[in-house]
């Protein structure tokens, strides 16, 4: 004789699950519109106001001359002003550059300062200091420390003999690139550690001991453990330093001014809008900065996909 199966109260279950996580949501959206709100004022707002002023040629003094739709023109300029491409080359440089090393050194410091010893505490407050100087003052300071003249760069390489004269270190072509870069490394390093010391200490330690159980080396333990795990805050950090570095203005501003072999892309549209007083086509140079900022972005998140697994 046949039985007839009762049946299981899991789908009213999944109905009441299913309830709460919509009022939930509805919760979540409620408390998130304030939020929500002032982003897009701060924002969405300027943003959208910047893409409007890039189709016109709107001048800095209104009333000069009348402000009128120019379409693509300003677009179309763009992309043949080599002075603005040779900005861009000068900013991926130093994005490269500094993003790199940062990256490298940082973890570096990263994993020597999530280890046991003793003085890790004081370390640690130490290693911020150079990020906790304003970028203004620390420019100032490599420059009077890098100076052909008075800098103590030169001094100590001349009697160290490590130099056979001084060197004109900013305003020499040749190694002008290679001092901002330096300066951005040591002032921005620290705070590519900390970002990467917060990702190392959610790591479960007994992973390394499981590993170490089955006879994993270190190196192993580091490619096998801690480099996948690390990767979303190596991808946090990756896109924070290189929003960063794309639009750096102030370290380059201090040792150069608007030098045109030294000019980044955000000097470039500071000297076009507040110099020349071109706030169309400074719109325009300010949509393509977003652009190769947003493009930047797409790649990191691309080839470094990062799951909730």
């Amino acid at each position: 004789m046949s039985t007839v199966a009762t049946p299981a109260p899991a789908p009213r279950r999944r109905r009441r699950r299913t309830g709460l996580q919509r009022r939930q949501t509805r919760i979540a959206w409620v408390l998130l519109i304030p939020s929500l709100a002032v982003v897009a004022f701060v924002a969405l707002f300027p943003l959208g106001r910047t893409i409007y002023q890039s189709f016109t040629n709107q001048e800095f003094l209104a009333g000069l001359e009348p402000t009128k739709s120019v379409g693509l023109q300003n677009y179309r300029d763009l992309w043949h002003d080599t002075i603005f491409r040779d900005s861009v080359v000068v900013t991926v440089k130093f994005t490269a550059i500094t993003v790199a090393f940062e990256f490298v050194l940082g973890l570096i410091i990263a994993l020597v300062v999530n280890s046991n010893f003793k003085g890790r505490g004081p370390m640690r407050a130490v290693m911020l200091v150079p990020w906790a100087i304003p970028t203004v003052v620390a420019a100032k300071m490599w420059q009077w420390m890098l100076d052909d003249v008075f800098g103590v760069i030169n001094d100590l390489g001349v009697k160290l003999h490590l130099l056979g004269h001084s060197r004109a270190w900013i305003s020499d072509p040749s190694t002008s690139l290679g001092s901002v870069c330096a300066v951005d490394i040591w002032k921005t390093t620290p705070f590519v550690a900390l970002l990467l010391l917060a990702g190392l200490q959610v790591i479960p330690r007994d992973l390394y001991e499981a590993a170490a159980v089955d006879g994993a080396n270190k190196l192993q333990q580091f490619w096998r453990i801690t480099l996948p795990l690390l990767r979303p805050a190596i991808l946090v950090t990756l896109i924070f330093r290189t929003l960063d570095a794309l639009r750096v203005f102030d370290v380059f501003y201090v040792f150069f001014g608007n030098r045109p072999d030294t000019q980044t892309m955000a000097i470039y549209d500071q000297s076009t809008i507040v110099g020349d007083g071109h706030v169309g086509y400074g719109a325009a140079i300010s949509v393509a900065i977003f652009l190769i900022i947003s493009l930047f972005v797409v790649i990191y998140v691309t080839f470094m996909r990062v799951t909730e697994d």
